[in-house]
């Protein structure tokens, strides 16, 4: 009877919280996409043909890549966000998968052409600048997603902060494939992968100190 009792009188709160979650999440990603958008206004611009590229299923596949991690790291960061929580063996596949299917993805890619054009297929002409660019443009979004972590009360704080930057990591990729002009999986999956990864661990970094409560 106490169980039940326990359970019956969490309930109502456990749904506040979640309802709170979803709408500090919310806000997080809508301030950090407007301000890589911005970022992405000011430093890059957008391509002339977006009207054109949007009709090409090959933009799709690339742009899959960010939206599936960004789900990935938006429920490992909410699950995170609770004190105790892990992520969960079924959250940690859903964030391998992304990379893993992009890399095999890339791996066809290459197989498949001629051995005189795989070095150009993995540099593209922007391969100095890519990660770097879409670590530059996950900036707000790390900023904005570490905001919402401080508002819970996570407690596995480098975790929490290296979901927080895979999200921004993501959201930068996805900002960024609108300026972006390479078009081959085997550049998307080290450059692009690479420019999540430094918002990742810069947010695994400041976790245990920006997150402390």
């Amino acid at each position: 009877m106490l169980a039940a009792g326990t359970g019956d009188s969490s309930g109502p709160g456990q749904r506040s919280l979640a309802r709170n979650a979803a709408a500090r999440m919310a806000v997080a990603l809508a301030v950090g996409l407007m301000g890589a958008a911005l970022l992405l206004a000011l430093l890059y611009g957008v391509r002339s043909d977006l009207r054109t590229l949007l009709q090409q299923p090959l933009f799709w596949m690339k742009v899959s890549f960010p939206l599936a991690a960004l789900s990935a790291g938006q429920l490992a960061a909410t699950r995170l966000a609770r004190p105790g929580m892990r992520i969960g063996l079924g959250p940690a596949a859903a964030l391998l998968l992304p990379p893993c299917v992009l890399w095999l993805a890339g791996g066809v890619w290459l197989a498949l052409a001629p051995p005189s054009q795989r070095l150009e297929l993995l540099l593209g002409s922007s391969w100095e600048v890519c990660s770097a660019n879409v670590a530059l443009l996950s900036l707000p979004t790390l900023a904005t997603m570490l905001w919402f972590l401080r508002g819970l009360a996570p407690t596995q704080l480098r975790a929490a902060g290296a979901a927080a930057g895979l999200v921004a990591g993501a959201q930068g990729v996805l900002v960024y494939s609108l300026y972006c002009v390479e078009m081959a999986p085997p550049f998307w999956g080290v450059w692009y992968v690479l420019g999540v990864a430094l918002p990742t661990a810069a947010g695994a970094w400041c976790g245990p100190w920006l997150l402390r409560w």
